[in-house]
């Protein structure tokens, strides 16, 4: 049964820690991450990226194949699915197929139509009981094609965007997404503090989470950050342990080319990834 994201956020602020948003590509990417919540007794929220979106075949298809195996291996952890970067006409596919969260990413807008947009998704997000996430300030790095060079959002913006009733607000403080380069300056706590004095009890939530030093995650939990997300990590983490199997020839020993044991190893890296951040985040046993 998925649920909104709200309320597990609202507790991982109040209570310090962060709610990791792993995103999914793919069968194995949701099995992997189901169990490792349930193993670890964490709250979780699925992603998925547009591109992701049409990859899997469209929305329909991935609340099938996500309820079916909440249902199948019996997990009981609070699940939300929820559309990443999402543009108005993805966010309302998403509400109709059934998603319990969504992200209207509409920081390439002038503010005026970004905030006349997520008005309309806020009112239509609680029709349906979802959680609604709203961007301020582009997140620099790749995002499906789109390069930004990490941006800090205006921390009054992102007030007039959280006073329309936003479950939680995605803000740039110089994060990107992807692969953080040698030059990169590292997050802008300055502008995350003043954006959480300004929005108070908001679930912050801190995009790419892939590279950003524990350090840094930790001081941004303790900002108000009750969300990360991270994909580009297990991608990695995936293709490595993929081509270790493959150039160790295992995929020519007996069946060992059979896709179960070809994407075993992918499978077993997610897992660890996956633990790994949410022991980081401090979300294990708070489910």
């Amino acid at each position: 049964m998925l649920v909104s994201a709200k309320d597990m956020l609202n507790k991982a602020k109040a209570g310090h820690y962060a709610v990791g948003q792993f995103n999914i590509n793919n069968l194995e990417w949701t099995k992997a991450i189901l169990l490792t919540a349930q193993e670890l007794n964490s709250p979780v929220i699925l992603g998925v990226s547009e591109g992701a979106g049409k990859y899997m075949t469209g929305y329909k298809t991935i609340v099938g194949m996500v309820n079916g195996m909440i249902d199948e291996l019996g997990i009981t952890v609070p699940v939300a699915l929820h559309l990443d970067h999402g543009s108005y006409e993805g966010c309302l596919k998403c509400v109709e197929a059934g998603f319990s969260s969504i992200m209207f990413d509409g920081s390439h807008y002038p503010i005026d139509e970004n905030i006349a947009k997520t008005t309309e998704l806020v009112k239509i997000a609680a029709e349906h009981n979802m959680s609604l996430e709203a961007e301020v300030g582009s997140i620099g790095g790749e995002e499906d094609g789109v390069i930004g060079k990490g941006e800090c959002a205006d921390p009054n913006e992102c007030k007039s965007i959280a006073d329309l009733g936003v479950t939680m607000l995605a803000a740039g403080i110089g994060n990107i997404h992807g692969k953080y380069p040698e030059n990169w300056e590292g997050l802008s706590f300055e502008t995350l503090d003043a954006i959480q004095q300004l929005t108070g009890d908001m679930p912050l939530v801190l995009h790419g989470g892939t590279g950003i030093p524990e350090d840094m995650i930790k001081k941004a939990i303790s900002l108000g950050v009750a969300k990360i997300n991270v994909n580009t990590e297990c991608q990695l983490a995936f293709a490595e342990a993929t081509r270790k199997y493959i150039e160790a020839g295992k995929d020519l020993e007996g069946k060992g080319f059979d896709p179960r044991k070809l994407l075993a190893p992918g499978f077993d890296a997610i897992k660890a990834t996956v633990k790994e951040k949410m022991e980081l985040f401090g979300s294990v046993g708070k489910a």
